[in-house]
């Protein structure tokens, strides 16, 4: 491995270094894994192919969203946990304060639920979300039994539209990957380098599962509503598993339903966060920046922000210093495959209910959407190129 425990780059080079990815990284998760490996593989030779792959198979092991978790691993492999820190910061900030403003612009206009701009990203976020659905479906179903379990898993989840629908869908993915699920294993030697200490995991995870339980807890009992955002925003990056779009139907019914925002200002801002780089996770601060009660503003932007990623950095200190055994294990590898599966069927459900119901009303509506797919999956043009020509045409077919 080179360069992994070297600290020849200061915490402000590491900043550096995902401000410049923050600020041109588009076309999501996968994407974002993609430009990782050209400039810290390839380019900066922080590390070697293999142990990149391992970081990468962890935090899609783990709850949250996975690019965002590769950054910060390499940032904590790089420099420790302020390097981590720095990590995030540079690779999250841009496009948080980018949705941060957006959301004074739309509070600035005022009632957008018939502003034709609006249905426009509305309904490129149904082509986002279906390209989602299609490249993940391919990847990750490869067979009868998994395409079955991921079928199952959005049943289940439009049944019980809650978070017990999507931890059931995942808890039985896992189940149906660990006894009938078996691949061929390749050995795995390469180590992690840096990792946080066993006691500072250890407590880590400990902290992850006090505030899991004590936060909704403390709401009720305090009354706060700063609580309960936070409490809310926390129990949603603690339980998502496959990134920024399987999130989308864990908020919705956070902020939503008790009337925080309406729906259509809540997909308007999902619209904007496909045209920003950066990690879908920053939607959050959109979120909290829009919200009626206060906190909101750019304190409640950063009070969600926060919020949404702290369950995740808990869990990925926690879990590091561990990964190096536990990766190897088969059951772990088959369970996987499992919950990876269910996740495509989560995508699958939040693409019809909110994506699909609030954004398709009519034939042209359709056709916009058909549009947009045909761009993003067969002439891979960038998704902001996309959501800005799906605002121009909706306002200019409405003129």
């Amino acid at each position: 491995m080179t360069g992994a425990t070297d600290p020849r780059d200061s915490i402000v080079a590491i900043f550096r270094a995902f401000l410049r990815l923050g600020f041109t990284s588009f076309g999501g998760p996968v994407a974002h894994l993609a430009y990782f490996r050209a400039e810290f593989v390839g380019r900066r030779r922080w590390l070697d192919e293999e142990t990149y792959a391992d970081i990468v198979a962890l935090c899609q092991f783990l709850p949250g969203p996975a690019s965002s978790q590769v950054g910060v691993s390499l940032g904590i492999m790089r420099g420790g946990l302020s390097g981590g820190l720095a990590a995030w910061c540079g690779f999250t900030l841009p496009s948080a304060i980018a949705l941060i403003l957006f959301a004074y612009g739309v509070a600035e206009f005022g009632d957008l639920e018939h502003a034709a701009w609006l249905h426009g990203l509305k309904i490129v976020a149904v082509a986002v979300v279906a390209q989602a659905v299609w490249a993940m479906a391919r990847n990750l179903c490869p067979d009868r039994l998994r395409a079955t379990l991921a079928v199952g898993a959005a049943l289940l989840t439009l049944t019980i539209p809650t978070e017990l629908g999507q931890l059931g869908s995942i808890g039985i993915g896992a189940c149906v990957g660990w006894l009938f699920i078996h691949e061929p294993v390749k050995p795995i030697d390469a180590r992690l380098g840096f990792t946080p200490g066993r006691s500072v995991a250890i407590a880590s995870l400990v902290v992850f599962a006090v505030l899991l339980v004590a936060l909704p807890f403390l709401a009720e009992t305090s009354g706060s509503h700063t609580i309960e955002l936070i409490s809310r925003f926390y129990r949603s990056g603690s339980l998502v598993f496959g990134g920024g779009h399987v999130v989308l139907p864990l908020l919705q019914q956070s902020v939503v339903p008790p009337g925080w925002i309406g729906n259509d200002g809540f997909l308007a801002g999902y619209g904007a966060a496909q045209a920003v780089p950066g990690p879908l996770f920053t939607f959050s601060a959109y979120l909290g920046a829009a919200l009626g009660p206060k906190p909101n503003g750019w304190l409640g932007g950063f009070v969600c922000l926060l919020a949404i990623y702290l369950p995740s950095f808990l869990l990925l200190i926690g879990v590091l210093p561990f990964w190096d055994g536990l990766r190897k294990r088969v059951a772990v590898q088959a369970a996987l495959r499992g919950v990876n599966a269910a996740v495509v069927g989560l995508l699958l459900a939040a693409l019809y209910t909110p994506v699909w119901t609030s954004g398709i009303q009519s034939s042209t509506d359709f056709g916009i959407c058909i549009a947009a797919f045909l761009l993003l999956v067969f002439w891979r043009t960038p998704p902001w190129l996309v959501v800005v020509l799906g605002a121009i045409v909706a306002s200019t077919m409405a003129a």
